[in-house]
């Protein structure tokens, strides 16, 4: 069994529980919004990877994958609809209407597939 040291405060003793400490990173969207899906909706997952210290390391590396991802599947999309610079030279509102539908729909794939995962 382990034994617990506690801390005297007033008349009380509270259990002197420490987490283990992790690097602080900076997530970006991708990492924001899986922290959150962790916290709202697998929130044992949530606990699990805090009090060990890897939920930010976590977060990150799904934040990496997020945009890996999403710069893959633009680059695709965008070369398969034949999406070129030569276009955005001739038709740039055109080449800016179609990007966007692009981005929309491989941000949609990435949140589903990686983003809103375990």
């Amino acid at each position: 069994m382990m034994e617990l040291e506690y801390i005297k405060a007033g008349d009380y003793y509270i259990p002197n529980l420490i987490a283990n400490q992790e690097p602080q990173v900076h997530l970006s969207k991708y990492g924001s919004l899986h922290k959150a899906f962790l916290k709202n909706h697998r929130s044992g997952v949530y606990t699990g990877l805090l009090l060990n210290g890897e939920l930010m390391a976590h977060c990150y590396e799904v934040q990496e994958r997020a945009l890996d991802m999403m710069d893959r599947l633009t680059d695709q999309l965008a070369k398969s609809e034949g999406v070129t610079e030569q276009l955005k030279v001739s038709d740039q509102m055109g080449w800016v209407r179609r990007m966007n539908n692009i981005r929309s729909r491989a941000e949609e794939i990435v949140l589903r597939e990686v983003v809103y995962q375990l």
